[in-house]
């Protein structure tokens, strides 16, 4: 017997079986940037015109996490899959440099100098630090495979960004909408500074809770009440913080609802009706009297007297107060929270917060001096007990405002600070049209999510007591304490950013005498003694500028962005500040579609914590197994909620990987030498392969739909599915046969091999931008015949195979064919198990079929020997089918009689055939195979 393999078309390719991500990506990316490979994306063809994903920058501080690799890579395969679809999409990545956690590091790092240093220093330190960390966090993004303008970045600390930034506030202050006032806000103490509602987590915490008296010796009470005695009446309120009744000012009560006056322990005491049995259980009353009841409105004006010091507490009214907890009586402190806020000033109430930056009570304040406000509650419960105002104390749990930065509790606090009002100009209006009108909102609960918080939101506090970041740009009067701005001279000092070197740090190196306009003088009091305003802008109006700093900038970007796509986080962060501001300097949204992912966490769905030791890093990931991986991870998730990753999960990605990769190396193996004569037209192809080609261009379709959609779940499983199932059988089971024994001058080996080209050339481009590193591998063992100028595989464009497709009608034939090769290999399956055969081609199978797959065999007229993969095949009528043939339960007008193959196995093929020997020079082959010997002799 002859060897025959080495006439055979074995697949051969030198693209590897072994991926070796880990050491074969760091190589791609010398290639990618020898070649320029992401210019070579932008510089292909883009008919579909230009397509804008603006980056919201992440944070210039510490490794990235995998909920910045996921973030990242979604882009990235947005950015891919437009540009490869024709369209001229730019990734332009930024970061986010100014703020409180480099400022604290910057703080650890001198070690209490800080103080000493001059603003200016302080701020270089703060941007040597962040530049740091943007090499860093630049080397990580890119080692994930993503493509983008990393040379040119946005940076938020860039001269031309800080002028940008302040001139948009500029803006706000032209049309009116910055005011400057005393209000309660939130306040860390930790970090010495304002914060907004977007800088808020909210955390279950235990606090104490008391029930305080106030003393109602008020003489006009009898008015309410004909029973009532002053010298022994009480409103009751409740608090859980007790650390600002020290700072009470007043007693609110719902103008709507009733409240009893009650004879209990031989005292008056005033609560709500709603809750007296509740107030009663609380405070032991046994045996109460109800002297009288009257709506909260009567109540207005009345004196009560603060329980530790020798002060007025009003009574006063307001529609905050509801019947949730409590007494329905609500202590009023209007230097420590928004409501207090709003009836303080309807009633004239002062504003009182004798608080420093620590949130340390300042010396004027009789026994709690100097004490950190969550200190002294301790010893203003104890001072009440003392003055025989506890009524009741214990310990709730409740959610809590912390800060997002320290991770410490907030407090509310009246300071002087700059506000960018919600009802000038409408801007609460103008947002809530906005989201309901001109964004589309993926998913659709976002849109809801955001307008709510817009629609209760207060005005924006955008100043901070700290030095790194952009200047407010104002004066102070040293007369008077007030300030003095104007949108021209802002304007003017803007531009001076982006001359100076180092951007904004001009406004604290320049002399006062360059910057304060000449002769001016304070519009309040007249006076001519200025200094400049040390606040700096919260750093989300500096985010919320990137649409003026960056798309208003480049040449290949613009205004407004198709996209954003961030956390879900984010709309109450980026996305809410910079619509705010675009809306507030523009009039419309800076974006027109908006996306958001969820948060990864682990297997389990638990948050990923370093304490609870369940955290993994991108950089693990890649290390032991490559960046396609975790790209691969990022595609194959339902990233709109909250995406798992564990070992288990990662570990089936790899299996998941190495099957694509395996399906793909076995193409390019069979493709290896093919060259522009071997193609044959579509039209030409056998039915089998131009099924295949038009399954081919469906599955390519689905993709880019599904692409455009931003379903890349679907691309994965689609992909997977295609390449596990659909290819492996035909690829390596259906046509291996033709591929390995015909002769590459049939029609059958050129056919099939024109196939599997169409199939590899749709099929690089639809992995490219999941498996970046692995599509560009792959195109690197592209047929030499069929590569043309691209030099990588991201300047490939969109192959518009829609002709490629089938007719319905001729789809649907397939399908009835698809189901009969699935019948087959089920009356086959006992057969194998039983051990009476080894593989399907030990059998003849015969096909009793009734007029309706006989109808559809007949218009197809592939080889269903070939398809079902056995040695021989016949079809009978139905009605002919004997005792011998098993109808099939899942096809109806199906049997089928299977048995062992007749005649001799090919040597050379492996096929039974009953002519083997017929060819006298080739007596152990088959027909088919002596023809192609002879053949093959003959080109020899």
């Amino acid at each position: 017997m002859s060897d025959y393999k080495k006439t055979l078309n074995l697949p051969a390719t030198k693209f590897p079986m072994r991926a070796n991500l880990v050491q074969m990506e760091p190589k791609m990316m010398e290639h990618w940037d020898k070649i320029d490979a992401n210019r070579a994306m932008l510089d292909a063809p883009c008919p579909n015109g230009e397509y804008v994903l603006h980056d919201g920058p992440p944070y210039a501080n510490g490794h990235i996490h995998m909920g910045h690799a996921l973030n990242k890579i979604l882009k990235d395969i947005i950015i891919k899959s437009r540009n490869m679809q024709g369209y001229h999409a730019v990734y332009v990545p930024g970061w986010d440099c100014h703020g409180l956690p480099i400022e604290h590091k910057v703080e650890e790092e001198l070690k209490g100098k800080k103080k000493t240093l001059p603003a200016h220093v302080v701020r270089k330190i703060c941007r040597e630090y962040a530049s740091k960390w943007i090499d860093v966090q630049r080397k990580e993004f890119r080692r994930l495979g993503v493509f983008g303008d990393w040379d040119n970045p946005y940076l938020s600390m860039r001269p031309e960004f800080e002028s940008a930034t302040s001139m948009e506030l500029a803006r706000f202050v032209e049309n009116g909408s910055v005011i400057r006032a005393k209000k309660p806000i939130y306040w860390c103490g930790h970090c010495h500074t304002a914060l907004a509602e977007a800088e808020v987590e909210y955390k279950d915490v235990s606090s104490h809770s008391i029930y305080v008296r106030f003393a109602l010796n008020d003489e006009k009470l009898k008015g309410i009440f004909d029973k009532a005695d002053p010298s022994r009446a009480y409103v009751i309120i409740w608090t859980t913080t007790p650390w600002t009744i020290p700072d009470n000012m007043g007693v609110c009560l719902n103008p709507e609802y009733f409240y009893v006056l009650v004879e209990a322990d031989g005292c008056q005491y005033v609560v709500a009706r709603e809750l007296l049995e509740k107030c009663a259980k609380e405070f032991g009353w046994e045996n109460y009297t109800v002297l009288g009841e009257a709506e909260g409105k009567a109540f207005e004006g009345l004196k009560a007297t603060h329980p530790i010091y020798d002060r007025v507490s009003l009574v006063v009214l307001g529609g905050h107060v509801t019947l949730d907890a409590g007494t329905g009586c609500v202590h009023t402190a209007p230097g420590h929270g928004p409501e207090d806020y709003e009836v303080g000033l309807k009633y004239g109430l002062e504003i009182y917060s004798p608080l420093d930056d620590a949130a340390r009570f300042l010396p004027s304040v009789p026994y709690f001096a100097g004490m950190n406000v969550f200190e002294a509650n301790v010893p203003v419960i104890e001072k009440l007990k003392e003055v025989n105002a506890l009524m009741g104390s214990g310990k709730i749990e409740h959610s809590y405002p912390h800060c997002w930065r320290c991770k410490n509790p907030l407090i509310f606090r009246a300071t002087t600070q700059w506000f960018i009002s919600m009802e000038a100009n409408n801007l609460r209006e103008k947002a809530l049209s906005a989201i309901n009108n001109d964004v589309n909102w993926i998913p659709s609960w976002g849109r809801e999510r955001i307008y709510n918080m817009i629609a209760t939101r207060p005005d924006w506090c955008i100043s901070r007591q700290r030095q790194w970041g952009v200047p407010i740009l104002a004066l102070l009067c040293e007369d008077c304490g007030e300030a003095w701005n104007d949108a021209s001279w802002m304007k003017d000092l803007s531009e001076r950013f982006a001359k100076h070197p180092t951007g904004c740090d001009y406004w604290f190196e320049a002399d006062l005498a360059d910057i304060v306009p000449e002769g001016l003088t304070c519009p309040h009091c007249g006076g001519n003694h200025w200094k400049k305003e040390t606040d700096i802008l919260d750093v989300w109006f500096d985010s919320g500028t990137t649409w003026s700093a960056v798309l208003k900038q480049r040449d290949e970007l613009s205004f407004p962005a198709d996209l954003y796509l961030e956390g879900s986080d984010q709309h109450r962060g980026w996305f809410h500040s910079s619509l705010l501001v675009s809306l507030g300097s523009q009039g419309c949204a800076p974006y027109r579609n908006v996306l958001t992912h969820g948060y990864v966490v682990d297997g389990k769905g638990f948050k990923m914590s370093k304490s609870v030791g369940n955290v993994i890093a991108p950089q693990e990931i890649i290390a032991k197994y490559g960046a396609d991986v975790v790209r691969l991870w990022a595609s194959s998730v339902e990233y709109r909620d909250d995406v798992r990753l564990s070992d288990d999960i990662i570990a089936r990605l790899v299996d998941a990987y190495r099957r694509i990769r395996n399906t793909c190396r076995y193409i390019l193996g069979c493709v290896d030498k093919l060259e522009q004569k071997d193609i044959l037209p579509i039209e030409e192809l056998l039915p089998l392969d131009r099924a295949s080609v038009s399954t081919a261009a469906q599955i390519y379709q689905s993709v880019q739909q599904a692409y455009l959609a931003y379903d890349f779940h679907r691309v994965y499983h689609i992909l997977h599915e295609y390449c596990v199932t659909d290819l492996s059988v035909l690829c390596i089971d259906v046509l291996k046969d033709r591929i390995y024994c015909s002769a590459k001058t049939s029609k059958e080996y050129k056919s099939a091999v024109t196939a599997l080209f169409h199939i590899l050339e749709l099929l690089v481009r639809e992995l490219a931008p999941v498996l970046s590193f692995t599509a560009e591998e792959i195109y690197t063992y592209f047929p030499a015949a069929f590569k043309g100028d691209e030099k990588t595989v991201f300047a490939l464009r969109s192959v518009d195979c829609s002709s490629w497709i089938l007719p319905e009608d001729v789809r649907n034939d397939w399908k009835v064919l698809q189901d009969v090769r699935g019948a087959v290999t089920r009356a086959i399956e006992p057969l194998r198990r039983d051990g009476k055969i080894g593989h399907s081609l030990d059998t003849n199978v015969t096909l009793y079929v009734d007029e309706q797959i006989k109808g559809c065999l007949e218009r197809i007229g592939a080889d269903m020997r070939e398809y079902c993969l056995v040695s021989r095949l016949d079809i009978e009528a139905l009605d002919k089918a004997g005792a011998e043939a098993v109808r099939d339960e899942q096809v109806a007008g199906l049997a089928i009689a299977v048995t062992r193959a007749e005649g001799t196995k090919c040597p050379r093929c492996w096929m039974y055939s009953t002519e083997i020997g017929t060819i006298p020079a080739h007596s152990d082959l088959c027909p088919r195979c002596a023809g192609v010997m002879d053949e093959l002799a003959a080109q020899e």
